[in-house]
């Protein structure tokens, strides 16, 4: 019925996709296995792709050949740019979605992938011989050969639902939970865990006020995800709406508080910090009167709607009071409860640097089997996943990115070496190196890298040198021309700038930090240099931060070059740890049970003091 196949991925969310797209696409023969083909890239929570430090991934797995980023363009009802008030590090895109166009359209891109085959069914088990994985076995007993297998089953693993006292087996909202994987992955001596997430009730969208909410509309000049030129900007958008809780709807939320799974003790797990339950928000900030609901509409024609900010798993009687006496839903109709889900995990400090596994060869995890949590984390995963396994069962050195390279590399980093006990979602702050990570200039980083290992296509690699090119040589031009007073002041003095007494060259007076791009656009002389080059915005916007930022991004690029020189000095593989008898006990212990392949790597493992990197520089003779 089956012939072997290169790459088996179990799993069809966001990590599945992207991981059989990625490995199918460079040429290995894919099987991509899921318990329901009609559920492809499901969006299980928010219909929405992107925000802070999650739309620099998804322009990172765009940048890199994945599809997470076209489908989010072909999809969006409605782009933003947030934080566009603050430097163009912290500039994070996001697109509401449509949930039902976004499910289909990954799965026609996926059926218009070559290499790449469907099977639905449950898969029950791994077929492991000598440490390496060979394949995968069915819930009917079928053995599927494979020479690797990437897991990325979501919250399916033993999955179990709670609604108030109710609580059934479940990987989402009526679908049944995978069962056979974890047991069989805890014999081979995986170490196992739990972890919670949770989804607020959707709500029939003509019941609602909306004239008691205020409007959130998107950007006025949409832009969009993809650097490719598949996709185009928006040219009309839904709106999104905000609303608040009140002191009698936490009070009606408290009165069920006896009956919540949180409380009561039947959820045992850690759920996810920055994204609470409604209940645990109420509870942890007693001191706030009221939270904010952002109400989001599911699609172009749907009336069903996502209260985001409201994530619970109290009783449907409690959600459904509380939620009458927000305003604008005091005529709410339900399409479905919100509810929590506690699921299984492996600690992901048990893999290496490529998500292949250290116990089981060509096996890999990607996306919450992980402890993550979030589509955009779990499709960065999965496309490292699929590069990675494509590129070990054909010899070729893995691709591995580094801190300073994408935000997935500090994800991966982040999850190898630390490794987490609550899920993990990225931020801004987790890396070190943003100035250099920005959604800007995702192409220039990840482009090249994915064009050498035959992912990134010929016309992708040419579009990022022409947008380099272009936008290079408009800095040129600033550096070169100059500007005159009688041209300059009356913008200057506009903007609060001190007014020039002699011509300057554009760079040096465009840098003033009191001109914008908008500022810059007004002066004939750079209308004209655009135009002449068909310049289109994004060039224009590149060159500009360049200008602006040049000297904290030459900064951060000399720091991030004197750092790496602990990324290339190599601990060798088998390296015995406790030979190095002035190492703290614990870094022993944490050194041998990690294993990082660096010694900057083995810097960053909680544990692991400087004195014990001291002590490891002194012994390899650096």
């Amino acid at each position: 019925m089956f012939s072997t196949y290169d790459v088996i991925v179990v799993g069809a969310g966001h990590a599945g996709c992207e991981a059989a797209a990625a490995a199918a696409n460079l040429g290995s023969k894919t099987l991509l296995v899921t318990m329901s083909l009609q559920n492809i890239a499901q969006m299980s929570c928010n219909p929405a792709m992107g925000g802070i430090a999650k739309g620099q991934i998804v322009r990172e797995i765009d940048a890199l050949g994945g599809y997470s980023g076209i489908v989010s363009d072909k999809t969006a009802i409605q782009f933003k740019m947030l934080n566009k008030s603050k430097g163009p590090a912290m500039w994070s895109p996001r697109v509401q979605s449509d949930r039902m166009r976004f499910s289909e359209e990954w799965r026609l891109m996926l059926e218009n992938t070559p290499n790449l085959d469907f099977y639905q069914e449950m898969i029950k088990g791994l077929l492991v011989k000598n440490g390496k994985v060979t394949g995968v076995r069915t819930a009917l007993g079928i053995e599927i050969k494979s020479k690797s297998v990437i897991l990325t089953n979501g919250t399916f693993l033993n999955g179990l639902i709670h609604i108030g006292e109710k609580q059934f087996g479940g990987g989402r909202a009526g679908e049944t939970a995978s069962t056979g994987i974890t047991e069989d992955l805890v014999e081979l001596g995986f170490e196992a865990g739990r972890m919670k997430t949770g989804t607020p009730p959707r709500v029939d969208g003509r019941s609602l006020d909306y004239s008691k909410m205020r409007e959130e509309p998107g950007d006025q000049l949409p832009a969009k995800f993809s650097y490719s030129n598949i996709t185009r900007p928006l040219t009309e958008q839904r709106l999104c709406h905000v609303t608040y809780t009140s002191p009698e709807v936490h009070a009606i939320l408290r009165d069920g508080f006896d009956r919540s799974p949180m409380f009561n003790g039947r959820i045992k797990s850690i759920g996810p910090r920055y994204c609470p339950s409604i209940e645990d928000k109420i509870n942890r900030f007693a001191d706030k009167d009221r939270h904010q609901l952002f109400i989001e509409p599911e699609g172009w024609n749907t009336v069903e709607v996502y209260v985001n900010g409201f994530s619970t798993s109290l009783p449907e009687d409690i959600q459904y009071q509380a939620l009458r006496t927000v305003a604008g839903f005091e005529n709410v109709k339900f399409f479905r409860p919100g509810y929590a889900i506690e699921y299984d995990y492996f600690p992901p400090t048990q893999l290496k640097h490529t998500l292949e596994t250290k116990l089981v060869e060509n096996l890999y995890f990607a996306g919450q089997i992980n402890g993550t949590t979030g589509y955009e984390e779990a499709a960065s995963q999965g496309i490292m996943a699929g590069i990675n396994a494509h590129l070990k069962i054909n010899d070729k050195e893995s691709l591995i990115l580094k801190r300073d390279q994408a935000y997935i590399g500090v994800l991966i980093d982040d999850l190898i070496t630390k490794g987490t006990e609550e899920p993990y979602r990225m931020f801004t702050s987790r890396a070190e190196y943003r100035t250099l990570l920005r959604q800007d200039n995702a192409d220039f980083r990840l482009t090249p890298l994915s064009h050498a290992i035959g992912l990134a296509s010929d016309e992708r690699l040419f579009r990022m040198e022409e947008k380099l090119s272009k936008s290079n040589a408009m800095l040129d031009y600033f550096k070169e021309n100059s500007i005159t007073p009688e041209e300059a002041n009356p913008i200057l003095v506009e903007k609060g700038s001190t007014p020039m007494n002699q011509t300057d060259r554009m760079f040096k007076v465009f840098a003033r930090p009191q001109i914008d791009l908008d500022d810059i656009l007004r002066f004939e002389k750079v209308k004209s240099y655009i135009s002449e080059n068909n310049l289109d915005d994004e060039i224009v916007e590149q060159a500009e931060i360049q200008l602006k930022y040049s000297g904290y991004i030459e900064k951060e690029r000399n720091n991030a070059e004197k750092l790496t020189r602990l990324e290339e000095m190599k601990i060798p593989e088998n390296f015995d740890f406790y030979k190095v008898h002035s190492l703290s006990i614990e870094a022993k212990q944490k050194l041998t049970a990690i294993r990082p392949v660096t010694i900057s790597q083995a810097s960053r493992i909680s544990g692991v003091s400087p004195a014990d990197i001291s002590i490891l520089l002194i012994y390899m003779g650096r």
